[in-house]
């Protein structure tokens, strides 16, 4: 967490609304990462925090991407586009996944110059890929569980197992490379057993596909979903990893890299907002505040991230159930309606941790406020 004296000095200095970015925070969760899963290559998933100061920082510290739209690759490529020809296309193929199993045309033919590794799961997709990027590496996506997930994803995306080998073969028959499979057990996922069922079900389809003569199966990408501690009952990163550990080192053998697309737990940690009271008032009994940030901004998680953000304030004294609103003329903008808050005034300073993921990447300028101010600490 990025500590509260450092919080207010950056307010004052550069005001409010504030979206403050810890870059040796960044690293340390890339290291803490790397220390606990070894096997493992973290593909930073782009879109949780796309500003490019953090890409840069996560490209320098030794990161690989997981881009889901063809802006989030050239914010990507911007780090690599200086490398000769050969370095960079290495880069591509072994350091970045197109990981969404949907693109438009317009896109696949974009992408295609840059022969990447990008993702399917159905045969339509296959159809588009051969016609628009015959360039390009294939990862089948597999339907997993998603139970417990705070963000379920298996209802829009992911390949039944019973048909996973058949679009193996399908994409095979279509002159295309299929290097491997990838899942996704949900955002923030709690319930672990979801990583134990995906890789008793990848393990099954990776032995058919071999048994039938597709050989070239050396990539198993697991997807996200790995937590963020935003409170104590999230179990750190290292028992998920005793779990993940056994399970690979029994079901895969050591010629099948494992790749994974942290996003949440990459950057959740590494920032926090600031934001100033500009309005107070009683009503039906309880005390509102109204600042200057709201879920049409900074947090933004609330609504499309099913995420819940404290909020704290700088000043001490004894506290009462109070509301959070942000400063649009929207009732939607609720941030919340039971925070513990002590008497706060006009003008004073609240701010809230552990927003680095799926916050600020949404915001918007509805109603004419604009997103929050941005400030790199660390770099």
């Amino acid at each position: 967490m990025i500590a509260k004296p450092i919080l207010k000095k950056l307010a004052r200095k550069h005001g409010t609304p504030l979206f403050v970015v810890d870059h040796a925070q960044l690293r340390r969760n890339l290291a803490e990462f790397k220390r606990w899963l070894p096997r493992v290559q973290p593909y930073y998933a782009v879109k949780a925090n796309p500003l490019p100061e953090i890409v840069r920082t996560l490209y320098r510290a030794g990161a690989s991407f997981d881009v889901a739209s063809l802006p989030e690759f050239l914010r990507v490529h911007e780090n690599i586009q200086g490398l000769p020809a050969q370095a960079r296309q290495d880069y591509i193929w072994d350091k970045i996944i197109y990981a969404n199993p949907i693109k438009a045309p317009e896109t696949l033919v974009a992408l295609d110059q840059y022969k990447p590794l990008v993702t399917y799961d159905n045969l339509e997709e296959i159809r588009k890929v051969r016609k628009y990027a015959p360039q390009a590496g294939l990862l089948l996506r597999l339907k997993v569980p998603n139970t417990g997930a705070m963000v379920e994803l298996s209802s829009k995306f992911g390949a039944a197992p019973g048909e996973a080998v058949d679009l193996i073969a399908a994409a095979q028959q279509a002159g295309l490379t299929v290097a491997g499979l990838r899942f996704h057990v949900g955002s923030q996922t709690t319930n672990f057993q979801n990583y134990v069922q995906a890789l008793h079900l990848a393990a099954g389809i990776f032995k058919e596909a071999r048994s039938r003569g597709f050989t070239q199966m050396k990539q198993l990408d697991i997807g996200g979903g790995f937590p963020a501690p935003y409170d104590a009952n999230v179990q750190p990163l290292r028992e998920l990893a005793k779990l993940l550990k056994t399970e690979i080192r029994r079901l895969f053998p050591k010629d099948v890299a494992v790749l994974a697309e942290p996003g949440r737990f990459l950057v959740a940690t590494a920032c926090a907002s600031v934001a100033q009271v500009i309005g107070k008032a009683d009503r039906d009994g309880k005390r509102c505040y109204y600042i200057n940030d709201g879920v049409y901004h900074t947090y933004s998680g609330i609504i499309f991230d099913h995420c819940k953000y404290p909020v704290r304030a700088f000043r001490q004294g004894p506290t009462r159930m109070s509301a959070v609103f942000g400063p649009t003329c929207d009732a939607l903008d609720t941030l919340s309606l039971t925070e513990e808050l002590p008497d706060l005034n006009l003008g004073d300073l609240v701010y809230s941790q552990n927003i680095g993921a799926y916050s600020h990447a949404s915001s918007t300028h509805f109603n004419g406020f604009p997103p929050a101010q941005v400030v790199h600490i660390n770099l």
